[in-house]
């Protein structure tokens, strides 16, 4: 039998980030800084674009939680729908069976999808998503006369998740070298940072298509029918928000179709409107074979992710006795699946791709406005979707080395600027950056907000280096 933990609380030191700092382990977290008496912070609520921390405090919502919560948060209306569905069934898996909200949501997932991405596939998250997608990229050309292919390509410095396969995909090092080895058969090319272009940097457009050309290098060199598909986010996160060149995507689905190599567009974060659509891909005219999403597709109110893939890719698992040998206890949630589908009809409801179109230009402009600090080399992004790149030097590019980025981004920039009331994210998964996504539903007052910040803390970190 156990009771309810009592806590003695230090002087200066709030009960539940003593807990946290006692029991709670977080993720991606340097937990030395706790042990050494720093203080967890504890966020305890939220309302619309802000989230307030357990002294009260309020901050600016600049990440979405975690490129997440489209709609902001304290929507009650998605609330009801949880507990409604919990009332009626709480719990059930998609193992041989349904239930009516997975099969909703996968009829409206269907009908957004561009192509014939027509079958959804339900997961719990993005990286189980992306797992999701090796796996089914490899048994279909095994069920399809082509069992060699099973290698992937990715983008260097491109995030696709944790998982074991995922994280082969993934090109960042630092967040594979402790998990090695991992999957074997996944091989990386270019990003499309246009900002650190060392071939065309006068030129996007020929930029994009030398990118791009890398792939079916990378593909030549691994062998056409060895190679199953090609991973990449429409707009690449990891380093700062990379948008796709113009004719980029264009480019890699003729590649993809030359060598009978699967596109997957990882939407994880670009979809639900972090872009301006449904889906990044449809909003730049390209349909891949498969999409991976999650995050926004609740709005973060209910954990759940999926796979969509096109009629062609389901085919061989309509007959006889093929089936795809993967699933998830929680995949496709009946009550994940009951606030998914309310979040995409107070989407349609309130129209808030159409905001995010309509207000992207404002958005980049007041961010573009920091291009006149020293510090601030390049600002991109699109949609509600943006990096801010950080230099030492901005006439000549150069930027910091590790032991000045550690010193720049934790050292001072991600508290001070969390103390000047934004929660955002300073990164070093490549070049330092600032990274903003906030919830869709800001508007002007918001991006003015966000500025006013960074340029504050911007301009004292000038000053430290």
């Amino acid at each position: 039998m156990t009771s309810t933990p009592q806590y003695v609380s230090e002087p200066g030191v709030d009960i539940l980030a003593e807990s946290a700092r006692d029991h709670l382990w977080m993720h991606f977290t340097r937990h030395s800084v706790y042990e050494q008496g720093g203080h967890v912070p504890v966020i305890v609520r939220g309302d619309g674009c802000y989230i307030y921390d357990d002294s009260g405090k309020r901050y600016i919502d600049g990440l979405a939680g975690l490129f997440t919560v489209q709609l902001g948060h304290g929507r009650t209306e998605l609330a009801e729908a949880a507990a409604k569905q919990m009332s009626e069934l709480a719990y059930f898996p998609l193992w041989s069976y349904a239930h009516p909200k997975a099969i909703e949501l996968a009829e409206m997932l269907s009908n957004y999808a561009p192509g014939d991405l027509n079958r959804v596939f339900f997961t719990t998250g993005g990286g189980e998503a992306v797992e999701s997608a090796w796996k089914l990229a490899k048994q279909f050309f095994k069920l399809t006369g082509n069992p060699m292919k099973h290698k992937v390509i990715s983008r260097n410095v491109a995030y696709h998740g944790t998982p074991q396969g995922a994280l082969s995909i993934t090109g960042i090092p630092d967040a594979k070298k402790y998990f090695e080895p991992l999957v074997p058969g996944a091989h990386k090319v270019p990003n499309t940072n246009f900002y650190r272009a060392e071939e065309h940097a006068d030129d996007e457009y020929a930029f994009g298509q030398w990118a791009a050309n890398r792939i079916a290098e990378a593909i030549e060199f691994e062998g056409p029918d060895t190679v199953a598909a090609v991973f990449l986010e429409p707009v690449q996160n990891s380093g700062g928000c990379f948008p796709p060149p113009p004719g980029y995507l264009e480019r890699v689905r003729e590649i993809c179709d030359q060598y009978d190599v699967l596109f997957v567009a990882d939407e994880t974060i670009c979809a639900f409107g972090r872009i301006g659509d449904m889906f990044a891909m449809s909003r730049y005219g390209v349909t891949p074979d498969i999409i991976t999403c999650a995050k926004g597709l609740s709005s973060g109110y209910a954990p759940i992710g999926a796979m969509i893939v096109s009629d062609r890719l389901f085919e061989p698992f309509a007959h006889g006795t093929n089936y795809f040998a993967h699933g998830y206890t929680f995949g496709g949630h009946p009550v994940s699946a009951a606030v998914a589908v309310a979040n995409l009809n107070i989407f349609e409801r309130e129209g808030i791709n159409q905001h995010v179109r309509d207000n992207e230009g404002a958005f980049m402009a007041t961010l573009s406005k920091l291009n006149d600090l020293p510090i601030v080399g390049d600002v991109r992004g699109a949609g509600y979707f943006y990096g801010i790149e950080l230099v030492k030097d901005k006439v000549t590019k150069e930027t910091f080395n590790d032991e000045e980025s550690e010193r720049l981004l934790r050292g001072f920039m991600s508290k001070a600027l969390f103390d000047a009331g934004l929660y955002c994210r300073a990164d070093d998964r490549g070049d330092p950056v600032i990274q903003i996504s906030p919830p869709l539903i800001m508007d002007q007052s918001g991006f003015d907000e966000i500025e006013q910040i960074l340029r504050s803390v911007l301009t004292e970190a000038s000053t430290i280096l």
